[in-house]
């Protein structure tokens, strides 16, 4: 929840803006600076220059090595740039003319219009964030810093591990593998289950509208 927390308001700003850069008109650079953003979702550093670069830092064993790198999502931001790109001109000229800044206009007026589409990217962030194990394998060691999926997840190796071991009692062990399987199912699940039918209403029109022009 630590995550969830310090994540969600950092991915929606993060992707606003360059959602909103990349939807704005005579920017200079613009067609270089978004054909070097579009190019980070193709290629990446690696694994390991990626780690040393955490480590380097002084993210290890820390929760913002969870949140910091994780804080855009290219895809998402192309989602939010056309939503953004729906938005009449008319609106956005006029505020101009009253004198309104680039960021009045941005979480003033587009922000608003497109609350469908970032409820949706919200709920991309959040099943994202809440399914992550792999990024806490690698940078977290602490227990008590251990996200709820690395915590399942050693709960179920040592519960795998204890029945291969115990032949003895092999019928109740099997009950009690599959109560523990299936118990970390729904603790997994329950907190998407209950945050999804308040985002359900905007879920299709966030979608179609990141998804369509016009």
């Amino acid at each position: 929840m630590i995550v969830l927390a310090g994540s969600l308001p950092l991915n929606i700003l993060m992707t606003l803006l360059c959602g909103y850069f990349m939807a704005s008109k005579n920017v200079f650079f613009k067609k270089y600076i978004a054909a070097f953003l579009m190019f980070t979702m193709f290629f990446g550093g690696g694994l390991i220059p990626t780690y040393l670069n955490q480590k380097s830092l002084g993210l290890y064993n820390n929760l913002w090595a969870l949140i910091i790198p994780g804080a855009l999502s290219m895809y998402n931001a192309i989602i939010c740039k056309t939503a953004i790109e729906a938005v009449p001109d008319s609106l956005t000229e006029s505020a101009y003319i009253d004198g309104a800044s680039d960021f009045t206009v941005l979480f003033k007026i587009i922000a608003p219009l497109i609350k469908p589409t970032l409820a949706v990217l919200l709920l991309y962030y959040g099943v994202g964030h809440w399914n992550s194990w792999f990024n806490a394998s690698l940078y977290i060691t602490k227990n008590e810093l251990l996200p709820i999926q690395n915590i399942l997840r050693a709960v179920l190796i040592a519960n795998s591990n204890v029945l291969n071991e115990g032949a003895a009692n092999k019928d109740m062990m099997d009950t009690y593998a599959e109560t523990i399987k299936y118990a970390a199912i729904v603790i997994s699940t329950l907190p998407v289950l209950c945050v999804y039918p308040f985002l359900q209403k905007y879920f299709v029109k966030g979608v179609m509208i990141g998804a369509v022009k016009g």
